[in-house]
């Protein structure tokens, strides 16, 4: 299973020009936790997360005081950086800009590693440096969760069934010639947590 077969195709992106408050609406009502960050050409440049709303002013949640000792550890640099984050109106100045990324071929295995390694929640899927699509947490466990689903089924570790998860939709396919098989197959992806709909396609 590779990140083609699980993300979420056509994922929401925002103009790195765009406003911070922007940027907060399109989660709300994505139900979302972090959006890729793209140029007027649609480029990739960036990714904002819940993460970055933590220490804002509109929320009185920025950093206002510390020690003098601190802040001379940490130089004015460090501070300056830390002022324009809490309190900047534009998406490219909060964002960050080292995004993990991956292609559309690269195995769900090391999805998992890259999201362990870098402590992250999503990873955009890149094509030519354009975002086509983006693989969360959730994805990885909706797909995960149907094969281990299949594989405890005897009916479905003899059944050569392939097993894509798109924007929720499961979608399963292969030579299956018993309709109660293919009964079983759908019924057993629409109990996985998360998915949204099932589709089975039986080949001769």
């Amino acid at each position: 299973m590779k990140a083609s077969d699980v993300m979420t195709v056509g994922a929401a992106t925002i103009r790195s020009d765009a406003s911070v408050p922007e940027a907060a609406r399109l989660m709300l009502q994505y139900a979302i936790s972090g959006l890729p960050v793209v140029d007027d050409t649609g480029h990739l440049v960036g990714i904002i997360t819940e993460g970055d709303f933590l220490r804002r002013t509109e929320t009185g949640t920025e950093r206002r005081h510390r020690p003098r000792w601190l802040e001379v550890l940490l130089g004015p640099g460090r501070l300056a950086d830390e002022y324009v984050h809490s309190h900047s109106r534009k998406v490219e100045e909060v964002m960050t800009r080292q995004v993990v990324t991956v292609a559309e071929e690269t195995p769900v295995d090391e999805i998992a590693r890259l999201m362990e390694r870098h402590r992250i929640k999503r990873v955009p899927v890149i094509r030519d440096n354009r975002v086509v699509g983006i693989v969360s947490r959730a994805n990885l466990l909706r797909g995960l969760a149907c094969l281990a689903e299949l594989d405890a089924q005897a009916w479905g570790r003899r059944a050569p069934i392939d097993v894509t998860v798109r924007n929720g939709t499961v979608q399963l396919w292969g030579p299956v010639a018993d309709e109660r098989v293919a009964q079983a197959l759908r019924v057993a992806a629409e109990n996985v947590p998360g998915v949204k709909g099932v589709e089975v396609t039986t080949l001769p």
